[in-house]
Parts: structure tokens; sequence; C-alpha cells
């Protein structure tokens, strides 16, 4: 559970007993005045309102105290017993609920506010639970766990401020405004509704010192507020000013374990990894053992195995693994990158970019622990990019290149903004970015879109942010991606890429988007998406309408391929393909018709349909080496080594031969720089024959002119084999 998710749990935690029979049930209301000391600020006193509570016969009392003293275990116990002894009470359970949602086991939380409805569907603080559960995990279900708790009892002022943090997660301060207005008027301590109303301030660049002064009058040592205040800046990717929040908090409370921890996770985000140790430990120590924190503890200790280089105009941090292999590429890719968008966005950088690329996903999962909509492939943090290896992925999954560039948009787009920039248009822009590169860079559109533009399911660009932050259908982030990209590939094309600079610089002064739109390209956000929608569906509008004719053609393909009627697939594939040109994803119908040219003898329609599939974004690297040995058959052995060439794009590390054959053929046209990158791949992987490896090196420096560095890839050659005759002879050419 992340510390907001604990502050907004605090919330529901203080909710009230209800009254009459269910009161004198429960024996007493004093866990209820236990919780209002803590509320206010008077920790002393609470803790001896708790420490009576240990000392009644009611189990669920004790339960209660011995939760106020953070003696966590002992509380559960007494909380088990409480439900055995009353299994028809839903109050119990849910504040059983509560305390395990508070100590990071959702799973049993969630059964436990399920079974409280079974028994009273009219406990709306079983409800409360549900959307605090679902909130974790920015799951959509949040939403409505909410506005079922208000409909029960619309007088549930903890049910509100969590509708107002929702709505301000969704980037609508004018609904979390009223929401928290609405807690507020329930409560006149409504400690989270200030703190809400202090972050639409500061995300508006106003000052929130009224509301912040309002909360401290109430509680002084209020640290969750603060925490609050800095997940939304976070969650804004202003991550800094974040980062001075959790501090805050910390200041206020220095007991509160979960600021720590967001702190030490965010310190990591900006790469402050030796204070972001001591935080997190700091919160491990106090019990504070949440996955993120102990995913964190292990990701900084597994950082001894990476090493760090200055190269490509920032700064790479690769795992020693596979350093050597990755460095040459990422490091050229990163200075074409960075001099694009200099160039592009009339800027510099005030500083180097720091490029981190993990081999495990999982250890890049932790790095984006409690973001939203993430494809999790790479993320930025202000000028820190984290993002997959290739080695992390599936070969053929996704490429490495596209999503460098795709995240070095976003550190210019958040440093030309000041982080003032709204996730539709970063992201949009980021996207766009990768087909500038190259058109195959992008992702090609995959069944999910087309299932959505079928269904009319793209959002108002106004409202364009809550497909990333909320999804309302699974595939809702990956088909805002594409929207968002395609918004911006439009606006170029009608407007001229200027005008994207514009919008940038419209966001950076603080205008929302529709004020952006109507300022930069002159018609309202409604007239955009008319016209955006317009243009899109006459590209795809083939595609969408005959998706399902596709679908059951393909399969008909596939049959015909798998009974090798080669005369009928090759008749029929193009066919299928013209029909969803951009799927080039698994049982494809490119690969499928030139399988079956190939059997029928036609290696030169075998390979356009294959180079038709790589112009779409098929990534697939035995495809693309397919291709590669028809182009070398033809004659072609430039568009051979233009199409393996593509492979290291996507996975450098997946074949040695590849590397060895690329640099012969680089040799061979005279790019003495490339063939000496590949052999030198060659040598990272490790090869069993490395003499040979490093004699073709050595041939790749002569061809060059770079004697010194030839001769001592010969003099490598004949230590790793000293009876190696070629390298003899090559060495005896060098001396004279």
């Amino acid at each position: 559970m992340s510390g907001t998710r604990s502050v907004l749990a605090l919330l529901a935690l203080a909710a009230l007993l209800p009254g009459g029979a269910s009161a004198a049930a429960a024996g007493s209301a004093r866990p209820d005045h236990c919780r209002s000391l803590a509320r206010h600020g008077r920790s002393k006193e609470a803790d001896g309102c708790y420490a009576a509570l240990l000392r009644e016969a009611s189990p669920y009392l004790r339960a209660e105290g011995y939760w106020g003293l953070r003696r966590y275990d002992e509380a559960n116990r007494e909380f088990r017993a409480a439900v055995a002894q009353a299994d028809g009470n839903a109050l119990y359970r849910v504040r059983w609920g509560m305390l395990l949602h508070e100590r990071f086991n959702d799973s049993d939380a969630q059964d436990l506010f399920k079974e409280a409805l079974s028994r009273d569907p009219r406990e709306a603080r079983a409800c409360l639970g549900l959307a605090l559960v679902s909130a974790d995990g920015f799951d959509s279900d949040a939403l409505e766990w909410v506005d079922r708790a208000l409909k029960i009892d619309p007088r549930l002022a903890e049910a509100h401020e969590l509708a107002a943090n929702l709505a301000l997660e969704d980037a609508d301060p004018a609904q979390a405004a009223a929401q928290a207005d609405a807690a507020l008027a329930l409560a006149a301590d409504s400690l989270d509704a200030m703190a809400i109303h202090a972050a639409i301030e500061l995300l508006a660049d106003r000052m929130p010192d009224d509301w912040l002064a309002r909360m401290l009058a109430v509680n002084p040592v209020y640290g969750e507020g603060y925490a609050l205040i800095a997940h939304h800046l976070v969650l804004n990717r202003r991550y800094r000013d974040g980062v001075d929040y959790y501090r805050k908090a910390i200041a206020a409370d220095p007991r509160l374990w979960s600021a720590h921890s967001e702190l030490g996770v965010n310190l990591m985000r900006l790469a402050a990894d030796e204070e972001a140790r001591r935080e997190l430990e700091l919160a491990y120590a106090n019990g504070y053992r949440d996955p993120a924190t102990v995913n964190s503890l292990r990701l900084i200790d597994s950082l001894g195995n990476f090493v760090t280089v200055s190269e490509g105009g920032g700064i790479l941090k690769l795992h020693k693994k596979e350093a050597e292999l990755l460095r040459p590429y990422f490091a050229a890719e990163l200075a074409r990158s960075l001099e694009v968008y200099q160039r592009k966005y009339h800027m510099q950088l005030p500083g180097p970019v720091r490029v981190e690329v993990y081999p495990d996903h999982e250890d890049f999962a932790v790095r984006t622990l409690g973001m939203p909509g993430l494809g999790a492939l790479g993320v930025t943090f202000g000028d820190v990019i984290a993002m997959d290896s290739p080695s992390g992925r599936k070969p053929g999954e996704f490429h490495w290149a596209s999503t460098l560039r795709h995240e070095l948009s976003h550190v210019f787009i958040l440093t030309a903004t000041n982080h003032r920039v709204p996730r539709w248009f970063t992201e949009g822009l980021a996207v766009h970015e990768e087909t500038q590169a190259s058109p195959e860079w992008g992702d090609p559109m995959t069944p999910d879109i087309v299932a959505a533009l079928a269904g009319k399911k793209l959002l108002p660009v106004a409202d364009l942010d809550r497909g990333f932050v909320r999804p309302q259908y699974p595939a809702q982030v990956i088909v805002s991606y594409f929207e968002a990209g395609r918004i911006c590939d439009y606006i170029q094309e009608r407007w001229g890429v200027e005008k994207l600079n514009d919008m940038v610089h419209s966001y950076a002064a603080l205008k929302s988007t529709r004020e952006t739109i109507q300022g930069d390209l002159g018609i309202s956000a409604e007239e955009l998406d008319r016209q955006f929608q317009s243009w899109l569906y006459a590209q795809v509008g083939d595609t969408v309408s005959h998706f399902e004719e596709w679908r059951k053609r393909l399969h008909a393909l596939a049959e015909l391929a798998r009974a090798k009627r080669y005369d009928e697939v090759d008749k029929d594939g193009e066919a299928v393909i013209a029909l969803y040109p951009d799927y080039v994803y698994e049982a494809n119908a490119y690969e499928l018709t030139a399988e079956a040219r190939l059997a029928r003898g036609d290696q030169r329609g075998a390979a356009a349909v294959l180079l038709a599939y790589v112009k779409r974004g098929g990534r697939r690297p035995d495809t693309l080496k397919s291709l590669a040995h028809l182009d070398e058959a033809l004659g072609d052995e430039q568009a051979a080594a233009a199409v393996l060439d593509r492979i290291n794009y996507i996975d450098p590390a997946y074949d040695e031969e590849l590397h060895r054959h690329l640099a012969s053929l680089w040799l061979r046209a005279h790019d003495y720089g490339g063939a000496i990158r590949e052999y030198r791949a060659v040598l990272a992987l490790s090869p069993l024959d490395k003499a040979s490896a490093q004699f073709d090196l050595a041939q790749a420096y002569v061809a060059a002119g770079r004697r010194a560095e030839a001769l001592d890839a010969v003099l490598a050659a004949l230590e790793a084999a000293p009876g190696y005759r070629p390298a003899q002879k090559l060495l005896l050419q060098l001396k004279q």
C-alpha cells in the first residue's frame, strides 16, 4: 500500500461507530474518542486512550487499542477473536479490513469488506474500504465503490474526501474541490479535504498557505496531509516538488514511516540512491515493509552490478553483463536523439540525461511502482530515464531505440514546461516522435485499438488524461497512447511542427488544454475532436469496418498454410494483408504469404512481402533475418545489411553470427566504423572462438587505417590462441 493510500485509509479509520444498538453491542464508543484525539494531533493523550482499551473485556476494543498503539500483530489476533464471537457484526469486519489494508494485505482486506456487505448491504464503510483497495491500483472500480458508499450514506465525510482525491488524480480539480468542500461541510476537521485543496492550489501554481494553515490549526503534526499533497505532485510528474513535500511530511511527523518510504522511492527516481537507501531502511526497520519498500531496497542492493559511463551526451547505467555490448548502440542513439530534440525544440537541457537500463524486468518494475497507466517499457523522472533492456524482454517484443527516443521526448517536454504539462500531450508527443525517427519505430495498431475504434471509444481530448490514469476497460491505456499520438500527428500534418512547439509553450504558461487548443490552433477542443476523428477514420476506417472479415479470412489463411496449400495462400495473402495492414503480430498474413511464396520458389515475391512487413513495424528477429538472407540471395547486400542492422535496434544480443555477418557486409561496403562496431559486439557476447573474433576485429581496424588498435586486437588474438597462423601473419605485416 502506498503512503498516499495509507493517508486515505487513516481517513476511513476515523469513521464513527454506528449509534444506538450497534454502539451498545461494541461495549463503548471510546475508540472513536481515541481516533479523534489522534486526528487532532494530541498524540500522547491518544496513546493513553488506546492503552486503556487494552484492559477491556471486548476483543474488538482491545483490537482497536493495539492498532492505535501500532501493535499490529496483536490487533490482528484480537480482530480475529472479535469476528469469531460476533459473526454477524459487519463493523468488526470493516475495521479488521481497514487494518489489513493499512498493513499491505489488500487481498484479505477486500474479502473482509465483501463479507461485511454480505452481512449488511447498507454498510457504507465497507464500500469505502473496497474503494480504497481499488484506488491503490488506479482501478476504475474505485469510482463505483465510492459512489455506492455515498449513495448509502451521503454524510460519510471520508467518502467525499476519497472522491476528491480520485477526481484530482483524474485531472478534474473542479470536481475535487467540490467533493472536498462537501467533506468539510459535514466535518470541519476533514484534514485531507484541506490537503486536497492545498494540492489543487499547488498544481495551479498558486499559494497553498491558507489551506495548510487550516490543516495545521486542526492538527499541527499532520504529516499525512503533506504526504497526500506530495502524491499528487508526483502523479503530475513534479518529482522534486513531491520530494520536498514528503520531507515536510516527515518534519511534521517523524514516525510517519509511509512518508519515509515514499521519500526513498522518489529519491531513487532522482538518482539520489544513498539518501534513498537511508530513508527506505528507516521505514523497513520500523515495520513499514510494503512491497515498494522491500523491493526498492533489493534494487539498491543490486546496483553494484551496474556500471556508469558518460557517453552520448548523457550518463548510461548498464548492467555489467551486457554493458560492453549495449554501450555503443545506446550511446549512438542517445547522441542522435539529443541532437534532434535540441534542434527541434530550440533548447538545451540544463544537465546530462541519465539512462538506466535494466535486464531484469522486475527490477525495472520496481522503478515504476505507484505510477499509473504505464506500459512498463520505460519511464522518465525529470532528467532520469529508466527502461527495460532488450534482454529483459522476449526478442521482438519491443524496440529499445524507439523506447529511448520516446522517453527522451519526455525529458525535453517536462523541462520546457517546468513539469506543467498534461499527461495526454507529453505521451502523445512522445508517441509521435517515435515515428518521426522512422515510420517503422512506432507501434502498429493492435486489434485492441481496432476494436476500440469500432466501438467509438476514443475520449474527448479535454478528458484524455483519464484514459491513462484510471482506465475504464482493459485496453484503454494502449488506446489512449494511440489516440494521443495520432492527435499530435494530425496537428503536425495540418498546422505544421511549430504548432506543437507553440502548444508546449502554452502549457508552460499554465494554460489548460481547452485554452491551448483554442489559442494555438484557433478552434475549440470539441471541433478538434470532430476534425481529428474524421481524419483518423478516413485512414483506418477500412480496417475497422472489415475487422471481423479480416479475422475470419486470416483464420482461413492459416488453415490453408497448415495444409500446405501454398497456391491458395499466395493468392489470398495480399488481400488479407490489405484488410488490416498494421497486423504484424503473431500468425500474421505477411509471414504466411512469404512462406507460401518461398515454397513455390518465388524468392523475390517473398522478399517483397517481408519488406512490407518490416515497413509496417514488424519486429520478429527471425523474420528479419530471413529477409536479409533473401536480399543477399537476390544480390542486394546493401539491403541485407540494412535489414540486419534493424535487429540491433530490437535486440543486439539476439545472435552472435548475425553480428559477424553484418560486419562482413559493412566491410565489403567500406563502412569500416559499422564493421568495427559489429566485430566488437561479437567479442562482447563472449564467443567460444575469441581468437578469430579478435582477428576479424584487427582486420577491420586495418581497413580503417587504425593501425595501433589493429595491433592490440591481433595481439589479443594471439593471447587467446598463440598458434593462430592468420593472426601471426597479420602481426608480421603490421610490424613491417
